[in-house]
């Protein structure tokens, strides 16, 4: 059965305030796992112990491109300190998004990723709606970067995917060789099209969830109306009612 993680993302003001009580609540939830974005109030030492204490692992570690590319060494101590394999760079800055960036953007992320898996460790590119815009000759800057970027994985964004007016199916489809962590969002119903727990909105999970066998499935809600944590409750009860995660 493939495991359950929380992307921290939308906990990050919890974890901010009390990294360790923010993960003591995701794995009281059910979680299996996380998948990081900054370390909170804690350093990654310590974030390591904390996991270690709740038997949670890494799923992935979300690490900015500026980062990847101007402190790699450090990187990759952090990375085998919290024992993740999968380093994702998850945004790129709008001030970047343009031919010239993406001409060179290849051999950026070619470089990280050699380095990368000289420690036994894989790039994974985490995308978002604007990656899926033409970039030449009918190809999007996606999967320019897919084909020109040798050992490169991906991370599939469903919610980005939709909001690119495409479908999540076909993407799944195309990529599953590179694809190994797959972002479970849900699109709500109104006309917001904002983000919603899963199962209360408007995308067809279920297409995903039989078409899909990424590493990890991990649940992420960019933004949420209330708590986020009923929001990630409400999200994992959905996962355990369609039989992807155990009941206990």
């Amino acid at each position: 059965m493939i495991p359950v993680a929380i992307q921290l993302f939308t906990l990050r003001e919890a974890c901010e305030t009390d990294m360790a009580t923010t993960l003591k609540k995701v794995k009281e939830i059910g979680y299996q796992g996380v998948e990081l974005a900054g370390y909170g109030d804690l350093t990654v030492e310590e974030v390591k112990k904390t996991l270690d204490q709740l038997d949670l692992f890494v799923a992935g570690n979300h690490v900015p491109l500026h980062d990847l590319t101007n402190r790699l060494n450090e990187v990759i101590k952090e990375q085998k300190i919290l024992g993740n394999t999968r380093v994702v760079c998850p945004y790129i800055l709008p001030e970047n998004r343009n031919y010239d960036f993406y001409q060179d953007l290849p051999s950026i992320l070619q470089s990280i990723q050699r380095e990368l898996a000289q420690h036994g460790m894989v790039l994974v590119y985490h995308h978002h709606d604007f990656e899926l815009e033409e970039y030449r000759d009918n190809e999007s800057v996606l999967s320019y970067l897919l084909k020109n970027v040798n050992g490169l994985k991906l991370e599939l964004d469903v919610y980005w995917i939709q909001k690119a007016k495409e479908k999540p199916v076909d993407w799944i489809s195309r990529y599953k060789d590179q694809l190994v962590l797959l972002h479970l969002k849900d699109m709500s119903s109104d006309e917001r099209e904002t983000f919603a727990p899963l199962g209360t909105g408007r995308t067809d999970l279920k297409s995903i969830l039989t078409t899909a066998q990424p590493d990890v499935w991990i649940v992420e809600q960019d933004q949420t109306d209330g708590d986020p944590f009923e929001a990630i409750k409400t999200s994992y009860q959905y996962l355990k009612n369609e039989g992807v995660v155990d009941h206990e």
